[in-house]
This record gives structure tokens, C-alpha cells and sequence, in this order.
């Protein structure tokens, strides 16, 4: 063999190993990088699950933050309507101890009087009694209309039964005594007498 031949064997045999070593190589760089490419989809994957876990607790907190938002609105509206019925209301327990005295003033008027003496003390319990009623309308007392009326249990409580053959059935005929409302709630109903 002559020495071309051999160094020819020879770079043929450098060339080979040199293959063998970029083979080697590119083997070593590929599992180099599927061991990367396998990292980073457990770090991908990682990642998500924590997106994932960061997002439901995001969630539940909004859901609480608008529950409690909700609530927190509806007790102010609550209070608010509270408010507003106490202020509309606030004279009620007075003008319900009151309406004794509106009921006794009212008999005191039906006695009939004969004498000077008499007469005066009538006009002056008269003037009390105008300016009573006039003390508790403005507080929105109003007396609950009855005799001619249709008998209405939410303003009527029939405590007699008469018969008149000239009016209609369920007509008041009498009053017995008056009722009472202040704005829009009854204080007490009337007493009244009903036709058959």
C-alpha cells in the first residue's frame, strides 16, 4: 500500500470518526433538547394548572364580593324604608292614645244644653274639640267615612246587623263609633251597624 492509499484510509477513517463524533453530537443536542422540550411543557403545564387554580379563586371572590355587595344594598334599602315609615308613622302611638279623648269630647257635644251656664261651657268645650281635630288632621288622622257607605271590612267592623227595606243590603246604617286612619293604615276600625 502506498502512503496515499494509507492516508487516504486514514482521512477516511478521520472523516468516519469525525461523523461518528458530529453524530454523537447531534444525538447528545437532541436529548439535550427533549429534555428541555420536556421541562417546559411540565412548566407549561404547571403553569396552567395554576392559572387555573388562581382563576376559580378569582371567581369565588368576585361571586362573594357581589353576594355581599347585594346584601349590603338591600339593608340600606331596608333602613331607608324603615326611616321612611317611622317618619310617616312617628305620631301614630300618640294619636292612638288620643282618639279616647276625640271619642269622649264627641259625647260631651251630644248632650243637649238648656241653660246659659251650660251653653258657654259648651261653646268652649266645642272650640277644644275644633282645634283637637284640627291638631290631629295635621298630623293625617282623618275619621274613616261610614254611615251610606258600602260596609268594607278593612275600614268597617260590623258589631250589628239592622234591616232596612230603603237601602241596599251591606250598607252602613249607624256608626257606633268612629274609626280612624292615619294616612294610609288603620288605627281602628269603625264600629258599625249593617243592613241584612
Amino acid at each position: 500500500m502506498t502512503e496515499t492509499t494509507k492516508n487516504q484510509e486514514l482521512e477516511q477513517e478521520t472523516t468516519v470518526e469525525k461523523a461518528d463524533e458530529v453524530a454523537v453530537d447531534e444525538t447528545v443536542e437532541e436529548a439535550k433538547e427533549e429534555v428541555v422540550a420536556e421541562e417546559a411543557v411540565e412548566a407549561v403545564d404547571e403553569s396552567e394548572q395554576k392559572i387555573a387554580e388562581l382563576e376559580a379563586k378569582l371567581s369565588e371572590e368576585e361571586n362573594r364580593y357581589l353576594r355581599l355587595r347585594a346584601d349590603y344594598d338591600n339593608l340600606l334599602r331596608r333602613n331607608k324604608l324603615d326611616r321612611e315609615a317611622a317618619e310617616k308613622f312617628r305620631a301614630q302611638s300618640l294619636l292612638t292614645d288620643l282618639m279616647p279623648v276625640l271619642d269622649n269630647l264627641e259625647r260631651a257635644l251630644q248632650v243637649e244644653v238648656t241653660s246659659e251656664e251650660a251653653t258657654s261651657l259648651y261653646k268652649g268645650v266645642e272650640m277644644v274639640y275644633r282645634q283637637f281635630v284640627e291638631a290631629t288632621n295635621k298630623e293625617g288622622l282623618e275619621a274613616i267615612a261610614s254611615e251610606g257607605e258600602m260596609f268594607d271590612p278593612n275600614f268597617h267592623q260590623a258589631v250589628m246587623q239592622e234591616q232596612d227595606s230603603d237601602k241596599e243590603a251591606g250598607i252602613v246604617l249607624r256608626e257606633l263609633q268612629k274609626g280612624y286612619k292615619l294616612k294610609d293604615r288603620v288605627l281602628r276600625p269603625a264600629m258599625v251597624s249593617v243592613n241584612e
